[in-house]
């Protein structure tokens, strides 16, 4: 599973994964919250439902889906790291929450339940770590383990919609470009907008998809801040060892005093898709 660049993006967990280290994920989750709840409240998740999460990570979406289920549903959680896994146990457990929640640790590549036993699936900020044989696996077991007329509903990352001002406009688009020219986790950011195709080819009826832009404005959140600074100064090392712009040098720094996310005029923005699709009957 999962490309060999990984450690270069920092902030791996014990699966070696980039950018799946709580810390990094609880801030990305903080950074979007608002756009991140209107996208779950789209998924079509109704009240009595079974739901799994599959990628919960440190458990961010678990209580959202306990109160999207209510007192008659009930949350299962799963995650590949089992620190992430044990975490949102804990986490769960110090809540009050309108249903049962269990998380184990797992696979989306063997997801263990059985047939049918779901009424949808949740699965944010995780195909991108999927190669695309790896995706169509997963969509499969999604399908699979969810009932007819139920949902699989995923959200995921879209890097064609980054870019930050005061900065060249296509900074990062080249950056993404270089990086996603071969297999691995860059070339797995850029294939979100084809979710709908995906979806449709593991056998999901009315897919619907939509793409959203978040922005961030200065003067940043706290939130915003603490995740994309740090997250920037990473790409920024990226495209310095790609020889990309000296532009970069500016984003290296996370706080350094002239990081383009501090300027009166700063700005950032990210791209989210949501697609959802329902098990035929």
């Amino acid at each position: 599973m999962l490309t060999d660049d990984h450690s270069a993006w920092g902030y791996t967990s014990s699966t070696g994964l980039g950018f799946t280290h709580h810390t990094i994920v609880d801030a990305h989750f903080r950074a979007c919250l608002d756009a991140y709840g209107r996208l779950l409240g789209q998924a079509g998740i109704q009240p009595g439902w079974r739901v799994l999460d599959a990628g919960c990570g440190s458990g961010d979406f678990l209580p959202w889906l306990a109160e999207l289920v209510g007192p008659r549903g009930h949350v299962d959680g799963l995650d590949l790291a089992e620190e992430n896994a044990a975490l949102a146990r804990q986490r769960m457990s110090a809540l009050d929450v309108p249903c049962g929640i269990d998380v184990r640790q797992g696979s989306v590549l063997a997801l263990p339940y059985p047939d049918d036993s779901l009424d949808a699936v949740w699965c944010s900020n995780t195909v991108q770590y999927l190669d695309d044989g790896e995706l169509a696996q997963a969509l499969t077991e999604m399908r699979r383990v969810v009932r007819p007329g139920g949902v699989v509903a995923v959200k995921d990352l879209d890097a064609h919609l980054i870019t930050a001002r005061p900065a060249d406009p296509y900074l990062f688009t080249d950056f993404f470009r270089t990086a996603g020219a071969a297999p691995g986790y860059a070339h797995q950011l850029l294939r979100t907008r084809e979710l709908y195709r995906w979806l449709k080819r593991a056998g999901l009826a009315d897919v619907r998809q939509q793409t959203v832009l978040i922005e961030h404005f200065a003067p940043l959140s706290a939130a915003a801040r603490d995740f994309y600074g740090p997250a920037c100064a990473q790409l920024a090392a990226q495209a310095q060892a790609l020889g990309l712009s000296k532009e970069w040098e500016l984003f290296l720094d996370a706080e350094g005093s002239g990081n383009p996310l501090d300027h009166p005029d700063g700005y950032i923005s990210e791209g989210n898709v949501l697609a959802v699709g329902t098990v035929p009957g």
